[in-house]
Formats: structure tokens, sequence, C-alpha cells
């Protein structure tokens, strides 16, 4: 029989233990390491070819890896590759895979995996809506467009190891797409066995990420689990995520407010006030723009005095605390704010300078010498935006400034989203309400959006084309940045467009969230993240 003493000696040991065994779990322990995000929307697709929308993308990047993965600071950093070569000329790259790169299912990631991933997704066939981001490649898009054949795309796996793409012109931004979704690899025995149905199904869904999915209750909630196949699995510190999901605001901030989850998006506006007070909200950069596009050619909008007078003639101090809210920032430029400069190391926006100017007197100057004072002679105009409160309001808005400022009356017309869009990319507006978010991290991102002849601007400046070609054209830093703040500049001299806003990125966390990033492409990584009560 156990003695007392021994007993004691027991018991205290134990306890001892198990206070030991809770304080670790507070930051690195299993069984407190634990993170709960409300998902803001049911993932159409989490097929990296076939998916759009945020909320996939954010579940995409816990579960899959590219040859590269943004950093804090959004620059491109190893993911599959370890490494990488670039020819002098820009052109070519040369990935050198890791051999300890494995999919969830403990097989290897390999080359072949890239190559057929990448071709899947230009494949004409299968009608992906992300090939365009592929079209650096050479001849993706000549393949997309059924010109050649999918040999002819420049990327191949030259063995397990090492991947060899080839570029149609020098791409300075190139290895920050290596980290976009529609580049990650996906496992071609998997996909090619079930090509419709295995992104839907928790058996057949391999990745190769810090994560892997557990369990997913369509439209209920999404589990994750630590994957222990991941190459890099030492610096994951979380164990499990738990992810319910809803689409409503209010839903979603009650989960955190009732202790059912740690972080959610896109809390409503009329509790910003209140989770500021209580530290609980963040307001994230978020690569991103809500403006107003003019048709250069519709009457009046043909004449540039005539959309310089009425970009100048709206206050967006004024809309933005009276309308839009939410912690927007007032927008004077094109670019939004939260790219880096990698030769200088200051923001592109910062160093850029503002390029919008608000000045209602010169606003009706300007009118004046187009040869209509005061809006006399003017034909009827009309703001086109779809169906919305917020697109409404700020129509609403924007149409009284022009009213008190240039002594104009303008007319408003809202559609629904897809007869909308519809009506504005065949030019069927004279102003419309638009948005832009970037798709990866350079201000090409947004200077491209003008240069394509069919933009919903109907806009073409051979200068503008050439500063942008120029850009494309090189991998020396110090010329393409100088080159996009040029072209930048034209779009204002021109009056293409009215920015009114940048987009950010508001979301309540608990503080006992650690170690998590937000992109400026409006994704959460949580490979690093922890939990620290």
């Amino acid at each position: 029989m156990m003695s007392y003493k021994n007993l004691l000696l027991l018991l205290l040991t134990a306890a001892m233990l198990l206070t030991l065994a809770s304080g670790c779990g507070q930051t690195t322990g299993s069984s407190e390491q634990i993170l709960k995000y409300a998902l803001e929307a049911e993932p159409s697709s989490l097929d990296p070819a076939k998916s759009t929308a945020i909320p996939e993308s954010l579940v995409e990047l816990q579960i899959f890896e590219g040859l590269a993965r943004l950093d804090a600071k959004d620059q491109p950093v190893p993911g599959v590759a370890e490494s990488w070569d670039i020819s002098s000329d820009g052109l070519k790259y040369i990935f050198h895979l890791r051999s300890n790169a494995k999919w969830s299912n403990g097989e290897p990631v390999t080359a072949r995996d890239f190559e057929f991933a990448w071709k899947r997704a230009l494949n004409p066939d299968f009608a992906s809506e992300n090939a365009y981001m592929l079209f650096p490649l050479k001849n993706a898009q000549a393949y997309n467009e059924r010109k050649v054949t999918a040999n002819a795309v420049g990327v191949k796996a030259i063995d397990e190891h090492t991947l060899e793409v080839t570029l149609e012109k020098p791409t300075a931004y190139f290895l920050n797409l290596t980290a976009f979704h529609a580049f990650y690899p996906v496992p071609e025995k998997t996909v090619t066995a079930n090509p419709d149905g295995w992104a839907a199904d928790v058996a057949t869904l391999i990745g190769n990420g810090p994560f892997k999915i557990s369990n997913w209750v369509h439209n209920g909630q999404i589990d994750f689990a630590k994957s222990d196949t991941y190459w890099d699995a030492a610096a994951v510190k979380l164990a499990k995520m738990e992810w319910p999901i809803s689409d409503s605001q209010s839903t979603r901030l009650s989960m955190v407010e009732n202790n059912q989850a740690d972080m959610m998006v896109e809390p409503p506006v009329v509790e910003h006030d209140r989770l500021q007070q209580e530290g609980l909200l963040t307001i994230s950069p978020f690569l991103g723009s809500y403006y107003y596009v003019f048709n250069t050619q519709a009457a009046p909008f043909d004449n540039p005095k005539v959309r310089q007078a009425f970009a100048m003639a709206i206050n967006r101090e004024e809309l933005i605390k009276n309308v839009v809210k939410g912690g927007k920032q007032p927008a004077y430029s094109w670019v939004a704010p939260g790219l880096i400069n990698p030769v200088s190391g200051k923001d592109f926006r910062e160093e850029g300078g503002n390029f919008a100017v608000e000045n209602a007197e010169q606003a009706k100057k300007l009118l004046t010498e187009a040869g209509f004072p005061d809006g006399r002679g003017l034909p009827p105009i009309t703001i086109l935006f779809n169906t919305s409160e917020l697109h409404k309001s700020i129509a609403e808005a924007i149409q009284e400034m022009w009213k008190q400022n240039l002594g104009v009356t303008v007319n408003l017309a809202n559609q629904e989203s897809k007869v909308f869009l519809t009506a504005r990319n065949q030019g069927q507006f004279q102003v419309a309400r638009a948005s832009w978010t970037g798709d990866y991290a350079d201000p090409m991102t947004f200077l491209d959006v003008f240069k394509d002849p069919d933009n919903d601007a109907n806009y073409n400046n051979p200068a503008y084309n050439k500063l942008l070609e120029q850009a494309q054209s090189t991998n020396d830093q110090k010329i393409r940045m100088q080159t996009m703040h040029d072209a930048e500049k034209i779009l204002f001299d021109d009056a293409v467009l009215i920015p009114i806003y940048y987009t950010t990125q508001p979301y309540v966390a608990k503080p006992y969230v650690k170690g998590f990033f937000w992109s400026v492409l409006g994704l959460a990584d949580f490979k690093t993240a922890y939990i620290e009560k």
C-alpha cells in the first residue's frame, strides 16, 4: 500500500506538472492552440483555378502554397521553391523545389504538379476566370485563345524538383504572382480522377499548405488541423482552426462577443465607434479603390475640360464623414496605399503624392471654358450604379455636390449588378461607379486597368500606354517606379476617373490572437498565428 507521504508527494508532483502544462498551453500547447475565425461566406469553390472571391482565397491560403508566399510586408519569400534563378534578361526563371515539400496525403509535391496546374488553368475548355493572371507566361494567352497547343506554354518540369518558366516579356512582379492562388499547384492524380468534385469533398481535398481541412459542413463550418506533412510545420503553432460561416455581419460580431469566435471581418459600421473604444477594432489597409469612371467617348465627357470640372466639384471628406464612414480613407490618386517601392523602401502612394484636386471655383471656370457656363447647354447626364444602399447614398451625395458646385442637374439610374456590369463594359453610360481591388502587390495591378483599349473608360492615350510598356519591359525597379508615377499623373491630366475612397479592411480580433498578419490583398495568413491567454 502507498504511504501517506508518497501519496502526498505524488499529488503535489502531478499538480505541478498540470500547472506547467497549462502555462505552456497558453502560448504553444496544442490543447489551447485553436483559432476560431468567423468566415463571411460559404466558399463557392476551393479549386485554386476556379475560385475568384476573398472567402475562397482566404481558405486556400491556409491549405495551399505556391512557389513563393507573401510575407508581412507583401513581399515574396520562398514557399515550395526554396530558391530560384532569374536570367539577366528577366525572361527565364528556374525554380528549385524543396525535397521535403509534400501534399497533405504524404506524397511529394513535384514540378510536374505546377506545370499541370498552370496549364489546366489556361486550358480554354476549362474556362477559368483566373486564366489572365497567367498570361505573363510565354504563349499563355495564345494557348488560352486556341492559337497554340499547351506544349508551347512557357512552363516545364525539368525534373521532380526543377521548374523552368519562360515569360513573354520581363515581369518584375512575377514572383508576387507565384503566391497568387491561380499559381498554386494541384495534385494531378487526384484532380484527374475527379476533375469536378475533388475540391468539394474533404476526402479528396488535398493541399500542401500549413493546414488541412478536417471537416466541412457546407454553409455551416470549416474545421482545419495542422498539417504534419507541411515542409515548415515547425513554424505552425496552431493545432486546429474552427471557422463558423455566416454572411451576416451582426451574427459574426455576436459570435466574437459571445466567445464563439476570436475574429471576424467587416463588423457593422454602426458598431465601429463602440468597438474602437473597446480596443477590438482594427482598420487594415486593403489594396482597392472605390471610384467613378467617365466614358471618355460619350458626350459631354468626351471633352476633357468637362471631365476635369466634374472631377473637381466633389468633397471626399464630406462623403466619407456623412455617407461612407467605416474608417475609409479619401482617395486623391488611383494607386491605393500599401505598396512598397523596393528601391526607396517608401510607400508608392506616399511617394507619388496626390493628383486629384477639389476646387469648386476652378471647376466652374473649366465648365465655362468648355462652353457650358453654369451647366447651360449640357446634355442630360446620368450617374449609373448597381443596386446597393451605399452606392445609392454616394450617388445622391455627388448628385447634390454637382448641383451646388456646378449648377448641373444630374439624374440617377440603378441596375441589377449583372445588367450594370454589362452596360458598363459595353460603354452604355456617361459616368458610372466602379471599384478595383489589386490582384498582386505591385502598382501595375492598378495602372494596367486603363491600358487595354477595351477598358471601361474607353480611354486610349498612346503616351500612357508607352509608359506602361516601359515599366512592363524592364526589371529595373527604379525605372519601373518612376514611369508608373508618370503614367498615373497622365490619368489625372486626362481626368479619366474620380477616385473617391481607398478600401480598408475593418476587422475585430480578440487581443489574445497573435502572430497573424493581413495582406493588402485582403487575406489573413494564420501560418504563424497563436493564442496567448
